[in-house]
């Protein structure tokens, strides 16, 4: 019974006329639910190790759906950003989305060693930016250095370190394509986040986009990178499937 009480503000959440913010929790939160159910399914129809790849894809949208119904509760109650719900669900899924690298690139020589860096990478990047805009926010601008640091990290294996020279050697141009789409979200999809953090009150952005209009980006930006992402995974565990079928 405590269980249902528990669960029922994410049954009862309402939409008020006009609240954009809203609609797009709305969405978001139906949205990466579906991409979840899907990906499982997919589980299905690939084979080997390709059904880790789909496993992951479908844990990342999972998790994002599950925070999201509690976030679209949060501004219903609260009309205001539910901060620590989006970092908790960043510090599961964004480590996750980076394990996703190791995944596709295993067969190729990566090593334990650029999963562990990966993630260590992402959780710096997530627990510093969190730091800075909570417990330390009036030295925001310092946090948001040292959190960037890690997204520098990211970006430089993705795009010029080991994971970039293991997909070129790989001589496989349906993983390098992948892997470079993969490359294009972190570089494009991922900017929304340090732009938002330099939008809160002690930002270098602060005034510049409302907090409104921030947690819209937020929750379109999240749905289209963890499902976007999901779905190059997808296309590429299909392609190498039929492959393996065809030999």
């Amino acid at each position: 019974m405590d269980a249902l009480v528990n669960f029922k503000p994410l049954l009862l959440a309402t939409l008020k006329s006009g609240d954009y913010v809203g609609f797009t929790f709305f969405i978001g939160s139906m949205a990466m639910l579906a991409a979840t159910v899907f990906f499982f399914v997919q589980m299905t129809q690939v084979e080997g190790k390709w059904k880790d790849s789909m496993l992951v894809s479908g844990l990342i949208t999972g998790i994002a759906a599950v925070h999201y119904f509690y976030m679209r509760s949060f501004w219903a109650e609260n009309g205001t950003s539910p901060t620590e719900f989006r970092y908790i669900d960043w510090i599961l899924t964004v480590p996750l989305m980076c394990v996703e690298f190791y995944l596709i690139l295993k067969a190729f020589g990566a090593k334990p060693g650029l999963l562990w860096k990966m993630i260590f990478y992402s959780l710096w990047m997530l627990v510093t930016g969190y730091l800075g805009e909570t417990v330390f926010r009036d030295s925001s601008p310092l946090w948001g250095f040292i959190s960037t640091l890690g997204y520098a990290a990211i970006f430089y294996e993705v795009w010029f370190g080991s994971a970039k020279k293991l997909a070129n050697n790989s001589d496989d141009p349906v993983l390098q394509k992948a892997f470079s789409t993969l490359g294009w979200f972190i570089f494009v999809g991922w900017a929304i986040y340090p732009i938002g953090y330099m939008t809160i009150d002690t930002g270098w952005l602060s005034g510049v986009i409302g907090a409104g209009a921030m947690d819209i980006i937020y929750n379109i930006g999240d749905a289209v990178n963890k499902i976007g992402f999901g779905l190059v995974i997808y296309s590429l565990a299909v392609s190498k499937t039929m492959q393996a079928k065809v030999a």
